[in-house]
C-alpha cells in the first residue's frame, strides 16, 4: 500500500451510522461520531487533499438552476465548481459535506419512483451511509486513482456491513448508479455532485461488477481511470469479502 503522512481522521454527523462498518479494518462508528485509520482503512491512500463546495450554497445557487439552450446543467455545475469551490485537506469536511450531498440525493420521497420495490428507506440508510464514506476515494485529472478504501467496491462493503446477500447488495447498487438512466436522479445527481467538486462517474456497467464510482473532476482521463481500475481491483474485493461475519450471507 502507498500512503502519506496524515492523522486520524474524526467527524461527527447529524445521523448516526450502523455501528458494523466497525467490521472493516481502520474505521470505527460510535453513534453520529466516526474515526478512520488511513493507514489501515485504505488500500490506496495517496493524496489528503479534497475539492469541496458550501452545500448551503449549492441549495440556494445550483439546485433549483435548470439547463437552457445555452448551458447544459454539466456546464452549469462546472462553472459553480469553478466559482465556489476550494481545495481541502480537512476529511471531516469532505465527509460531513457528503453526507449532505447523499442524504439529499437519497431521500426517501424517491422510494416510490425507483421501481424497485425492496428497497426500503432502511435500504435508503444503508446507501447514503456507504456513498458517504466514498466521497474520500479520489481520481486526479490525469485518471489515476489516488485513494480506494472498501467501500469504493460497493456490494462487498454492503455485504459486509448490513449482512446483506450479493442479490441485494447488487439491488442497492442499482440505485447507486440510477442517476445514469432516470434524467431527473441524472440531473438532480451533477447538481449535487458540485459540492464534492466532481461529478459522480462509474467504473462498472448497467450491471453491478464492483468496478465502483467515484466523484471525477471535470476533465479527468476517463481512459487512465479504466486501465487503472482493471489493474487492482480483484484483490482487494477479496480483501473486503474477508470480512464477513457470516461468509455464508
Amino acid at each position: 500500500m502507498t500512503t502519506i503522512d496524515t492523522t486520524t481522521i474524526t467527524v461527527e454527523l447529524p445521523e448516526a451510522f450502523d455501528p458494523r462498518w466497525s467490521r472493516l479494518p481502520g474505521i470505527q462508528v460510535d453513534g453520529r461520531r466516526i474515526t478512520i485509520d488511513p493507514a489501515e482503512y485504505f488500500f490506496r491512500f495517496e493524496s489528503n487533499t479534497w475539492l469541496v463546495a458550501d452545500w448551503e450554497l449549492v441549495k440556494s445557487q445550483l439546485l433549483n438552476v435548470d439547463e437552457t439552450t445555452e448551458s447544459a446543467v454539466e456546464q452549469l455545475a462546472l462553472d459553480f465548481i469553478k466559482q465556489h469551490s476550494k481545495s481541502t485537506s480537512d476529511a471531516a469536511r469532505v465527509l460531513a459535506t457528503a453526507y449532505e450531498v447523499y442524504a439529499y440525493l437519497f431521500r426517501d420521497e424517491h422510494l416510490a419512483s425507483l421501481g424497485l420495490p425492496k428497497i426500503t428507506a432502511d435500504r435508503l440508510r444503508m446507501l447514503r451511509e456507504a456513498a458517504t464514506l466514498m466521497a474520500l476515494n479520489k481520481v486526479e485529472l490525469d485518471g489515476h486513482i489516488s485513494n480506494v478504501g472498501p467501500c469504493w467496491f460497493f456490494p462487498a462493503a454492503t455485504s459486509v456491513v448490513f449482512d446483506l446477500d450479493d442479490e441485494t447488495g447488487g439491488m442497492l447498487d442499482e440505485v447507486y448508479h440510477g442517476g445514469w438512466f432516470n434524467e431527473h436522479r441524472r440531473t438532480e445527481s451533477i447538481k449535487a455532485h458540485a459540492a464534492l467538486g466532481g461529478r459522480l462517474v462509474h467504473g462498472c456497467q448497467s450491471v453491478p461488477d464492483q468496478s465502483g464510482g467515484v466523484v471525477a473532476p471535470y476533465g479527468a482521463s476517463m481512459a487512465n481511470f479504466r486501465d487503472d481500475l482493471a489493474a487492482f481491483k480483484a484483490g482487494w474485493i477479496e480483501q473486503v469479502y474477508a470480512h464477513r461475519v457470516n461468509p455464508a450471507a
